[in-house]
């Protein structure tokens, strides 16, 4: 599947780039909440089985190293789930994310802590993104978890 970067959502995805990792971790939850009720659940036999599989690695881990890997993806760290999440396309990784949110929704994967609230300097990007259209949304997400993950071809 081919999609592009959206002159509207460049600026947005640079400030989001810039924020740190826990807190480019919450706004994706944050964002998936935010659109779930939009998106259309793939049918079964359509699931990337890769996505899948390394969606299943992470649930099996304890929550706090579940938290660190997701933690490790955001920062590109050279780790085995991170190498394996910087193979996936684009769509598996977007998946991927779509993943381990369902699975915080469903209590399998370590959630946003209750007491947790964002920084006040990402007030303004939350606006922002706020006026996106669904689409929109959706081409941001998908273009924010692109980079993640260990790059393929990067030498340590």
């Amino acid at each position: 599947m081919t999609y592009t970067t959206l002159d509207k959502v460049k600026q947005p995805l640079d400030i989001f780039r810039g924020f740190d990792t826990d807190t480019q971790l919450a706004l994706l939850w944050y964002g998936y909440v935010d659109i779930k009720d939009n998106l259309n659940p793939a049918p079964p036999d359509t699931v990337d089985s890769i996505s899948n599989a390394l969606f299943d690695n992470v649930k099996a881990l304890s929550k706090e190293e579940q938290l660190e890997a997701q933690r490790q993806i955001v920062r590109q760290d050279s780790t085995d789930i991170s190498r394996q999440y910087g193979a996936l396309s684009n769509s598996a990784k977007l998946e991927f994310w779509l993943l381990l949110a369902q699975g915080m929704q469903a209590g399998t994967i370590i959630d946003v802590p209750q007491d947790y609230v964002l920084p006040e300097k990402t007030n303004e990007f939350i606006e922002t993104v706020k006026d996106f259209s669904f689409e929109e949304r959706v081409n941001f997400t998908r273009n924010a978890v692109a980079e993640m993950g260990y790059p393929q071809g990067h030498t340590s």
